[in-house]
């Protein structure tokens, strides 16, 4: 299996293990020092906070949730790291059979990936609301062209 192949199992895995709601499946796809930023702004370090961060989530709002990704982008900074771009979203269990996660639950992920032997882990994820300035109605009106 190469790089980029190994790095979507690791990717995959963080999907699953979320719409498991398996907190300690999830933080172990992460290096034990990782970095994980949320969309909120919260940081967790380490696998510990990134599991006990999760835990009453997934016991509580997010029960039944399901994390979908697309528009993934890797590339490899040196044959050890890689980075990771995506749009992905959380569609909620009352959302039901739903596909993709309605607007205000998208966001635009980095994710910084190390080899650990042979499988990739995260070190590092920042998580953004994707919000596009220039799809709101200001931005349009500040970037219209004049005539």
């Amino acid at each position: 299996m190469d790089a980029t192949e190994a790095i979507d199992v690791t990717m995959s895995g963080i999907e699953a293990s979320w719409s498991a709601g398996d907190a300690r499946a999830f933080a172990a796809l992460h290096a034990p020092t990782a970095t994980y930023l949320a969309f909120d702004g919260t940081l967790m370090i380490g696998r510990h906070e990134i599991e006990s961060g999760h835990a009453p989530l997934f016991r509580g709002i997010m029960r039944g949730s399901r994390l979908v990704s697309w528009d993934r982008h890797v590339r490899l900074v040196s044959p050890d790291v890689a980075v990771a771009t995506q749009k992905g979203g959380i569609i909620m269990r009352w959302q039901g059979d739903r596909a993709t996660p309605s607007a205000k639950r998208v966001s635009a992920n980095t994710t910084v990936l190390v080899r650990d032997g042979d499988r990739w882990v995260v070190t590092a994820f920042q998580n953004t609301r994707y919000r596009p300035w220039a799809q709101t109605l200001v931005g349009r009106v500040m970037t219209r062209s004049t005539r």
